[in-house]
């Protein structure tokens, strides 16, 4: 069993998170920006399905990329030095929400519910929530969001209307993160894709020490685009 959170109640230790399914914490509470931020800075995210509870994580271990680790696979290295498109930040981060709420192919719905819409919209006018677009011939055709607390960003998801957008915008994403000196990049959860990037699991006691570190630093995200033609 876990804990059934009401809109006072605080998260319970990281280490009555379940082993299976890995990292479930708790159910309930809401997803105001207050609830979320609390969330975040203890290495807990709000994961479900419509029609379900909210739904709270923290998996162990933890998926995690390094900045300074990005690797950027060799057929994507062409694309990037080839292919005329523009990345930018923060210009559509609602059009890139509803982008990565999209239904995609052998999908059978999105956890990117309209609650979810609303309360990370709100994030994103107090100025946490961020977005990378990427875009072709003035169109957005791939992008992804994630929250920006001091130096740590925690990644939530991303979408591509055209092949390697979203991976475009993800690795210029990084290396600007890089630049900023933000040196670790939350995954979450164990995705080979992610893997080839770089990203790895570390143990959660691990995860939690760096993130301390990471958000006791101030940070501030602020205007950037880049453009490349051929």
């Amino acid at each position: 069993m876990i804990p059934w959170l009401d809109h006072h109640s605080a998260f319970p230790p990281l280490t009555q998170a379940l082993k299976e399914p890995s990292g479930l914490l708790a159910a309930g509470g809401d997803l105001s920006s207050e609830r979320i931020l609390m969330a975040y800075r203890q290495g807990i995210f709000p994961w479900f399905m419509p029609n379900e509870p909210i739904l709270w994580w923290s998996p162990d271990p933890r998926m995690v990329l390094f900045s300074h680790e990005l690797v950027i696979p060799k057929s994507l290295g062409k694309v990037l030095r080839h292919r005329p498109y523009r990345v930018t930040f923060d210009t559509a981060f609602s059009a890139v929400m509803q982008g990565c709420a999209a239904p995609r192919a052998g999908v059978a719905a999105t956890w990117i519910s309209d609650e979810m819409l609303a309360a990370y919209h709100a994030l994103h006018q107090q100025g946490i929530a961020h977005s990378f677009e990427c875009w072709m011939d003035d169109e957005l055709v791939g992008g992804l969001y994630g929250v920006a607390i001091g130096k740590m960003f925690y990644g939530e998801s991303m979408f591509a209307r055209r092949s390697d957008a979203s991976k475009i915008a993800f690795v210029h994403a990084v290396q600007w993160l890089a630049a900023a000196g933000f040196v670790m990049i939350d995954c979450q959860m164990h995705t080979d894709h992610l893997a080839r990037f770089g990203a790895r699991e570390i143990a959660r006691d691990e995860f939690i020490a760096k993130l301390e570190v990471q958000l006791a630093q101030p940070g501030r995200l602020g205007p950037w685009s880049y453009s490349h033609t051929n």
